[in-house]
């Protein structure tokens, strides 16, 4: 018997007994990420950055000079996993600042959320001079999408492998686990109750996402299924559906494709004044709005 099969089993004997109680554990599992070290190709990149302590004390790594780009990564993730990037966007002539999230490497808490992350990355961008871009990967891109809701600016904003909407994350991790109904709707609520907010408002489908923006998806990502991509570029008017043939969940970091799309998003961006781009934030779309595709 394998573990997963074992905690299944345990889960749907005691989830039908204390509901509560056993998703008050799957919560705490859910929320708790573990601490991984970075790979042997992330090094190079660790090597030549600048440590940063934030206001509130988030850490975070920073390379180069120029208009400001934030970088958000996912769960259990690591800044330095976006190395490709961070090279292609210094040698462009950016600084790259990349946060280690909450709970996440030297940055403090113990337990994160895509909540937690949003607050993060309004907290860093209200330090960081004004951002050319905020780019995140798979729970850090759902973090982007929902600071941007939350009050975030930018010129442009990149969502790579992310999720559209996280009821679907929190089912998939209930069913997963084996949870019975009456444990998986307890397991929702507790949820609810951390991140200080209903799970169906954090739907992509439901924001208002007027920035320019590129939309990236492998897809043969077996984690966040290649769909979830097609949603929030449905949802999203001025972006490009960036969907690669491979690259997984994480290997899509390191395509060449993904720097490139990025400079010319950034490229695009740039041609409008960043005084022009804040102020259409607040606007909602009109039919003179074309898709970028």
């Amino acid at each position: 018997m394998t573990t997963l099969s074992w905690i299944r089993g345990v889960n749907g004997t005691l989830g039908r007994l204390a509901p509560e109680r056993v998703a008050g554990k799957m919560r705490r599992a859910f929320m708790t990420p573990r601490s991984l070290p970075p790979r042997q190709w992330e090094l190079p990149v660790l090597a030549s950055a600048e440590r940063i302590t934030l206001r509130f004390g988030l850490s975070a790594l920073r390379w180069g000079k120029g208009p400001t780009v934030l970088l958000m990564h996912g769960w259990e993730g690591r800044p330095t996993q976006f190395a490709a990037l961070i090279e292609a966007l210094v040698q462009a002539g950016h600084t790259v600042v990349a946060l280690d999230g909450p709970g996440h490497g030297r940055s403090p808490g113990a337990q994160a959320h895509v909540v937690l992350f949003a607050r993060a990355l309004l907290e860093a961008a209200a330090e960081l001079p004004p951002l050319r871009a905020v780019i995140g990967h798979s729970m850090g891109g759902a973090s982007v999408l929902l600071a941007l809701q939350m009050g975030l600016r930018a010129e442009a904003a990149v969502s790579i492998a992310a999720p559209a909407q996280l009821l679907g994350v929190l089912r998939g991790f209930a069913h997963r686990l084996g949870l019975p109904a009456r444990a998986r709707a307890a397991f929702i609520r507790q949820v609810e109750r951390d991140v200080g907010m209903q799970i169906a408002r954090l739907d992509v489908s439901g924001y208002q996402l007027e920035l320019p923006g590129l939309v990236v998806h492998a897809a043969n990502d077996e984690l966040v299924p290649a769909g979830e991509a097609q949603a929030i570029h449905k949802a999203w008017f001025d972006s490009r559906l960036l969907l690669l043939e491979e690259g997984g969940h994480q290997r899509v970091l390191a395509d060449p494709r993904l720097g490139e799309a990025v400079l010319e998003l950034l490229a695009r961006a740039g041609a409008v004044p960043v005084g022009e781009a804040l102020r259409r934030d607040g606007l909602r779309n009109s039919p003179g709005n074309l898709c970028w595709d």
